[in-house]
């Protein structure tokens, strides 16, 4: 069989299985081995050596230690009242500003992304607080759920981000690198989340109340609630990137602060416990599972020449980087559609990767991209899971929630954009702490 018709085969396959709702990791072994025994011609007990091997050493990466202690205290922090102090924390502090407590939205998403890595949590736990709190206030609730949408994302890419710690291994790029080169393009999103939503308050005033009066004592009285927040970030964060540890030791370390402060403050019941453990387990084993069906099917992939002959043919296209760039951004866009961040990322990077490199991108700005990418299929209909998670919490419509996703959306695109054409913005501050 032609290269070319075999690859086209495999990947309708895949496409086929997927929309039969077969789970993702099956999906991806039954790829591979049909791939290898059909294309390549191996038999199974080959295929079965190679399968054991590949997805052993996938699975026993220690890089991926990290994950489910990132995922078990995001938990338990879900099931404290940090987020309510988080957002008690910040209204003093935003109150001036045009669009008052909507940017608690941000802010609140921004610093509890910086000990999560998790989308789903950061947007579930912030909406939790400020969804009843900005409605009763008389705040626009297209506005504040586009927002609340839009700001979930960076979970993915504010460090410690999940994705980042999968990218790393995929790309075989430093972890502490990844979790640097997202703090510049967070804070970029964050800050251009929050000029929208002044333009659109000054714009209309009426889609905020009036400020109320606010001193500075009750902003300086707010940092209390901000403490244990920031503790985390400077725990986990602070001790990456000094070199006191590595991502996983860091990891560690964050969830031994979080079970010291939720016993000290008695929110830590051995119910809350084992229910955060539980949920650590079935996040985990999705996720990890995932990343060694993936490790085998990019291992068949290469049996098969399928990235040489992608990368061959693009090649001979002749495309201008940035072309290439915004090939790949409309390819991602539309498996937004489609696929979860992780699935996307785990599809694609051992294809891709060495596409983007050959014309001349970093692994680590590409990882960045990519990030991106992913945020943008959170808020992409039909599988866009920040729009569930605020649709099983509101009630409100899919199509309504979309709606007032979409201007962010596209300010996530407009950044996409910069990145590419100031790259420096991604790999500065790496390049500069290690």
């Amino acid at each position: 069989m032609d290269i070319y018709a075999s690859a086209l085969t495999v990947f309708l396959l895949l496409f086929f299985l997927l929309g039969a709702g077969l789970w993702l990791f099956a999906s991806f072994l039954l790829l591979s081995v049909v791939g290898l025994v059909v294309t390549v011609g191996m038999d199974l007990g080959r295929v079965g050596a190679i399968m054991s091997q590949v997805m052993w050493r996938s699975a026993s990466a220690w890089e991926l230690s990290a994950i489910p202690l990132f995922i078990l205290m995001g938990d338990i922090i879900f099931h404290t009242d940090m987020a309510s102090r988080l957002f008690r924390g910040l209204s003093p502090w935003v109150d001036r500003i045009p669009g008052r407590l909507i940017h608690a939205n941000i802010g609140g998403c921004t610093l509890f992304a910086a000990i999560c890595g998790s989308s789903v949590a950061t947007t579930a736990t912030i909406a939790k607080i400020t969804v009843g709190e900005l409605r009763q206030r008389g705040y626009d609730q297209n506005l504040a759920l586009g927002s609340l949408a839009g700001a979930g994302t960076f979970g993915l890419m504010i460090p410690p981000s999940i994705n980042m710690i999968i990218y790393g291994v995929l790309a075989e790029v430093s972890i502490a690198k990844m979790f640097a080169a997202g703090v510049i393009p967070g804070a970029i999103l964050a800050l251009s989340y929050s000029g929208y939503i002044m333009l659109r308050c000054l714009l209309n005033p009426s889609l905020a109340p009036g400020a109320q009066r606010v001193d500075w004592r009750d902003r300086f009285a707010a940092l209390r609630d901000l403490g244990p927040i920031v503790l985390l970030i400077v725990v986990v964060l602070g001790s990456i990137y000094t070199g006191v540890a590595t991502p996983s030791e860091s990891a560690v370390m964050g969830l031994l602060a979080t079970v010291v402060m939720t016993l000290a403050s008695r929110q830590l019941t051995l119910r809350i416990f084992a229910t955060a453990l539980m949920n650590t387990v079935k996040t985990s084993s999705m996720l990890l599972s995932l990343m060694a069906a993936a490790s085998f099917m990019s291992a068949a992939m290469g049996y098969m020449h399928v990235p040489q002959d992608v990368s061959t043919a693009i090649s001979s296209l002749h495309l201008h980087p940035f072309a290439l760039i915004l090939v790949l951004g409309l390819v991602y866009v539309a498996l937004g559609c489609a696929l979860d961040g992780v699935s996307m990322m785990v599809m694609s990077v051992p294809i891709v990767l060495p596409l983007v490199v050959a014309a001349g991108y970093d692994p680590i700005w590409f990882g960045v991209f990519l990030v991106v990418m992913a945020e943008l299929g959170q808020l992409t209909p039909p599988i866009g899971f920040n729009l569930f998670v605020l649709q099983g919490m509101t009630g409100i419509g899919l199509s309504r929630l979309s709606a007032a996703a979409f201007p962010f959306f596209v300010i996530t695109c407009l950044v996409g954009a910069l990145l590419a054409v100031f790259p420096g913005l991604v790999l500065w501050l790496p390049g500069r702490l290690f």
